[in-house]
């Protein structure tokens, strides 16, 4: 607790209202950024897309106090995208990471005021060496933005924090006008779930752009039987390999229905064993390809209420997913 506030009793009621007061007050700073987008903002920001993609080097980002660490956010977000980039602390470019910068980079200054005077050494050493210099800014008429290439001016939409000093629109809008570069970026080099599954090895990202062809159980793990099959023999092979069903394949090896756990239970009160596999199997059912995403593959599984998938190439089946499977390696 800092020095001259006292511990004081929450009043739940006030806390909900400052909540609603605090998310009211970003959204419209939020709109406001949307407004200007479609109000002047638009050519520069397209501007500073156009001069990032033209470098062969990497994007530096810099900024002081809270907007520093929205561009810390920024370099990573680039980074994992396929931009490379990462930040610079101006305090430490003043001391000797100026030389991280090359001349074939591009620089983003963040500032809300423009007016850090932290910044004075990066920018200077981006004017004397003819480094592209991006800014993120409220103020147009500020040092940093009169420096700069391209000026990305932010509208300055009241802060959330009831005496209008601490950080929290700006930033949110930092945030967000960071993200619009990042993802255009990713859209304009055509980046693609398997890049980021080069850049996301790990965590539950990494594991929802798994492909469902390296975690599927093929050959003799596979339950199917042929058409005309009895409903004994199916339910013994339902047993054998545990997965809760077995798939039903024509003469040509093509899937043609499933059986699983709850078509037994809806034919419990028949002369099941009786039965032949096409009486009481599912046809089409939920299937998925072996190039496919983990993430997908979840996404059916539990829209469609069912706890396993079967892989088909073409109409052939080729291996099954279980949702214990996506579980497993950590998409769920």
């Amino acid at each position: 607790m800092h020095a001259g506030l006292k511990r004081k009793t929450v009043d739940r009621a006030a806390a909900i209202r400052s909540a609603v007061r605090t998310i009211t007050t970003e959204q419209a700073g939020m709109a406001a950024l949307a407004a200007a987008l479609d109000n002047g903002l638009a050519e520069p920001f397209a501007d500073a897309v156009s001069a990032i993609s033209g470098i062969s080097g990497r994007v530096i980002v810099t900024g002081v106090g809270k907007s520093g660490h929205i561009g810390s956010k920024l370099a990573a977000t680039l980074a994992s995208t396929g931009t490379p980039a990462f930040f610079v602390h101006p305090a430490e470019a003043n001391h000797g990471d100026l030389g991280m910068i090359a001349s074939d980079d591009v620089v983003i200054a963040m500032s809300w005021s423009g007016e850090s005077a932290e910044l004075k050494g990066i920018v200077s050493y981006a004017r004397r060496f003819s480094i592209p210099l991006i800014a993120i800014t409220s103020n147009d008429g500020s040092i940093l933005a009169r420096e700069s290439d391209v000026v990305l001016c932010l509208p300055r939409a009241p802060e959330a924090c009831p005496h209008g000093l601490a950080p929290t629109t700006s930033t949110l809008l930092q945030l967000a006008i960071g993200d619009a570069i990042a993802v255009a970026l990713l859209e304009a080099r055509g980046f693609t779930a398997d890049h980021f599954r080069t850049f996301h090895p790990g965590g539950q990202l990494g594991a929802n752009l798994t492909l469902i062809g390296d975690i599927m159980h093929t050959g003799d793990r596979l339950p199917i039987v042929p058409a005309g099959t009895s409903m004994r023999e199916a339910i013994l092979e339902i047993s054998r390999k545990r997965f809760g069903c077995v798939g039903i394949v024509d003469g040509e090896g093509a899937l043609t229905g499933i059986i699983t756990d709850g078509d037994l239970r809806r034919h419990i009160d028949s002369d099941l064993l009786s039965l032949s596999v096409e009486q009481v199997m599912t046809r089409n059912p939920k299937t998925i390809s072996p190039d496919m995403l983990a993430a997908t593959a979840l996404q059916l599984i539990n829209s469609s209420a069912i706890t396993t998938l079967m892989v088909v190439e073409g109409p052939k089946p080729v291996g099954i997913v279980h949702l214990h499977d996506l579980l497993r390696i950590g998409a769920a």
